[in-house]
């Protein structure tokens, strides 16, 4: 919210300068989030009437002007303006007056010149050339009563400053200069002027008929009729600058009258043109299909969900947000009724970004507003009619005032203990009381307690730790003493035998993988394809109907990315993610990390498509394949081995999928797109993914000492006949198997052959595999006889178990 300083101080002024009352109202909970001085600084300005204007001798659209500045000599000022003219009273640089900085950031001079051949001996401004607004259209017109050679700062009030206040949604009472001023005199102890609300005397009988259907939409609603008025009056020039200070620039006469009262007290109201409304007014919520011409031109719809004020005819207002454009008041308008209500919160709030636009009196109402001081309010708004669109014919009606469900005001019980305890300093209950009673608030004391009845606009005070917060805003949030926190901390260390998920990150990145972020929302359909997940967790308020459940694997959304890179032609996509999966699971206990009922733990996948690696001459333009993406889940777990085996899976191929298991317990698949969700995806080829446990991942053995050989170890080459069923980690399985008494210290497959039609040798339905034997003792140089017997120890465990025999 924004307001002059100047207006502010009228209602509360303390013996503060600007940035103490900024940061007394900051440390109160009213954070000042911007102090801005109305205009630049500059000098010798000041108010000048035109006494004679002439066209220019030797130019079209300039003219030479007699200017009065109170000297007693007049000025020869040459103008370009358009509306420069005899009689008219505007702000006047005289010679040596320096003007705000233009573009280049340096100030302007004023100096005596010619233009065209013709003296000028200062220069008439305006509104942008003073930097008071972006009207650049003629001269700023100043008020015919001006006195002459008055400086321009002190006639436009000029040195003061805006303070833009950033609300918490509790502080709606703060939303108005009167309440803000409230807050100041609570703080600082300066007196406080309260407005008065004279009664008008009404000398009209009429009084248009309301009915409020709707209790639970509005619990009061006021208003009256005010005859003969002129709508067509300026609106004072004292109105529209405060109300240009506030951020609110001048309409009509009627309307600036309901911004200004809405500012200076909080109380939004709505002005109709009496004789544009059909019989009476009734208050109740909307029907479906209802349809609304609003003021800023929008035409909306309606429905039971959202507030409206309606006539015999048709909808008039949407209640609490804006009014209708079929009763605005126009040049036309004779006739008002002046309208005030209590809108109850829950009944307003967002259902203007319903329609995506917001207004003032929305923002109010959404948060409250005071139910107890429409009358008075429509009193203010009644005078300032009279005082400034009044004529002699002015007549207004008696004033209606409908109170069918006003909040009834609970008393809230502070125990001066607990406030002590919350707030973390000793407070007596002496200070306790004072601070209640600076903000205005009735007490009354008890043993150790204090009991409020809050007033109508502190409608936020509802338990006790509100009057707490209160009791410390009032102490002072600087008073609290610096206790350092008492609970241990530990430090929580990372085992040595677990590397850290960026560690993981680097792996990846480092295999040519780029990382991705996904929500944590995806699509039911993903989880019933791709997961084989037939009851995801489903979201009670999702924020798209594409986002409706959570994710119980990281396959989808990375898929999603694939598609979206493959739209924008990306020829190679290789991407991962670590993120977390959300789960059923019944063991799943409540702790500071865990949700009974699901589990969420952390997964890393990761998917690639296109060719394995960038076009370079020295390699072959080779597609992705299984065996590519096998081959980085081992990078990623090494040096922990790996074992795969065919598994399935329902987002992957059904004969190109395997299991990942370490130390015997499975942590993930790895395999090709399942067809049917590559036709799906309308993929030219198919993507290879893999979906692992991150915490199995993260497991690292500790490194341990082992001396190094000093003898040199032996290699033998075997080659072996076997079914074509058996797997190279079978062969590897059974040859480390093997009795060889701690000789053989590693086995390498470097060779496989199949051969085209059988043979003597071999069959169809076989393979020959050439596997090389390291053998190697860490006491002794081997032997013939040791190394044989440890080659003929493997060749008969691989006859034993896998019916394999020598090659010839």
């Amino acid at each position: 919210m924004q307001f002059p300083e100047s207006w502010l101080r009228e209602f509360c002024n303390p013996p503060l300068d600007t940035q103490q009352l900024a940061d007394t109202l900051t440390m109160a909970g009213l954070e000042v989030e911007e102090l801005k001085p109305v205009a630049p600084p500059f000098t010798r300005i000041v108010v000048g009437e035109i006494k004679e204007a002439v066209q220019h001798p030797d130019a079209d659209r300039l003219r030479v002007c007699q200017v009065d500045v109170g000297q007693g000599s007049l000025l020869n000022i040459v103008c370009g303006a358009p509306n420069a003219r005899v009689g008219i009273k505007v702000p006047c640089a005289l010679v040596g007056a320096e003007l705000p900085p233009g573009e280049d950031g340096k100030p302007f001079l004023i100096k005596v010149g010619k233009l065209r051949g013709v003296e000028s001996q200062g220069m008439l401004c305006s509104a942008r050339e003073l930097k008071l607004s972006e009207d650049h259209g003629g001269l700023l017109e100043l008020a015919a009563d001006a006195p002459l050679g008055q400086d321009i700062r002190e006639h436009l009030r000029l040195d003061d400053t805006l303070f833009t206040l950033k609300l918490t949604p509790n502080l709606a009472h703060c939303l108005s200069v009167y309440g803000v001023a409230r807050e100041v005199a609570a703080l600082t102890g300066a007196p406080l002027k309260t407005p008065s609300f004279p009664a008008v005397a009404a000398a009209d009988t009429t009084k248009l008929p309301v009915k409020i259907s709707a209790p639970d939409l509005c619990g009061r609603f006021s208003g009256r009729v005010v005859r003969n008025v002129n709508t067509k009056a300026a609106t004072p020039q004292w109105m529209v600058d405060r109300l240009a200070r506030c951020g609110q620039r001048g309409v009509t006469a009627l309307v600036d009258i309901s911004n200004y009262v809405m500012f200076e007290l909080g109380r939004p109201s709505h002005i109709f043109d009496l004789d544009k409304i059909h019989g009476g007014l009734d208050v109740r919520w909307g029907k479906p299909g209802e349809m609304l011409k609003l003021l800023n031109g929008n035409t909306v719809t309606v429905d039971e969900k959202v507030g409206v004020i309606a006539d015999n005819a048709q909808v008039e207002s949407l209640a609490g947000i804006m009014g209708g454009d079929a009763t605005s008041v126009s040049d036309d308008t004779q006739h008002v009724y002046v309208e005030a209500a209590f809108w109850w919160p829950k009944a307003i709030a967002g259902r203007s970004r319903r329609y995506n636009f917001s207004t003032d009196a929305g923002h109010r109402f959404e948060r409250g507003v005071d139910p107890g001081q429409t009358v008075e309010h429509i009193e203010r708004i009644t005078q300032l009619i009279i005082d400034i669109c009044g004529t002699p014919d002015t007549a207004c009606g008696p004033m209606d005032d409908q109170q069918v469900n006003v909040p009834k005001a609970a008393p809230v019980t502070l125990r001066v203990a607990r406030a002590a305890k919350v707030i973390g300093m000793p407070l007596t209950q002496a200070q306790c009381l004072d601070a209640l009673q600076r903000l205005g608030l009735p007490v009354a004391q008890g043993e150790g307690t204090l009991t409020v009845t809050p007033p109508s606009y502190r409608f936020d005070l509802q338990i006790e730790e509100d009057l707490i917060e209160e009791v410390v805003r009032m102490v002072g949030y600087k008073h609290l003493p610096d206790t350092p926190p008492l609970a241990p901390i530990t430090a929580r260390l990372r085992p040595e035998a677990e590397r850290s998920p960026f560690a993981v990150r680097r792996a990846l990145a480092s295999l040519g993988y780029q990382e991705t972020i996904n929500f944590s929302f995806v699509e039911e359909r993903w989880e019933h394809e791709l997961a084989g997940n037939p009851s995801p967790i489903k979201l009670l308020n999702p924020i798209a109907s594409q986002m409706s459940v959570m994710r119980s694997s990281l396959l989808g959304s990375l898929l999603q990315v694939l598609k979206f890179n493959l739209d924008r032609k990306a020829p190679r996509v290789n991407v991962f993610e670590l993120g977390r999966v959300f789960l059923r699971d019944a063991q799943s206990q409540n702790t500071d990390t865990t949700v009974a009922g699901f589990n969420q733990p952390m997964r890393v996948a990761g998917l690639a498509y296109g060719p394995r690696a960038a076009l370079n001459w020295s390699q072959p333009d080779k597609a992705v394949d299984f065996f590519d993406i096998k081959g980085d889940v081992e990078a990623l777990l090494a040096p922990l081995q790996a074992v795969f085996a065919p598994a399935a899976h329902p987002a992957m191929h059904p004969g190109r999928c395997a299991s990942v298991s370490v130390g015997g317990k499975a942590i993930g698949f790895v395999g090709e797109l399942h067809p049917q969700w590559r036709q799906g995806y309308d993929l030219a080829q198919a993507p290879l993914l893999f979906e692992l446990e991150l915490d199995a991942v993260l497991q690292r053995q500790v490194p341990e000492f082992k001396q190094v050989s000093k003898l040199q170890p032996v290699e033998r080459d075997i080659a072996v006949i076997v079914a074509e069923g058996v797997t190279h980690a079978a062969l590897m399985g059974a040859i480390h198997g093997a009795a060889t008494q701690g000789l053989l210290k590693g086995a390498t497959l470097f060779d496989v052959y199949r051969p085209q039609q059988a043979s003597a040798s071999m069959q169809l339905g076989e393979k020959s595999l050439a596997v090389r034997l390291v053998l190697s003792s860490d006491t002794a140089t081997l032997t013939d006889e040791e190394i044989e017997v440890a080659v003929q120890a493997v060749l008969a465990n691989l006859q034993g178990q896998l019916g394999a025999r020598l090659r010839a």
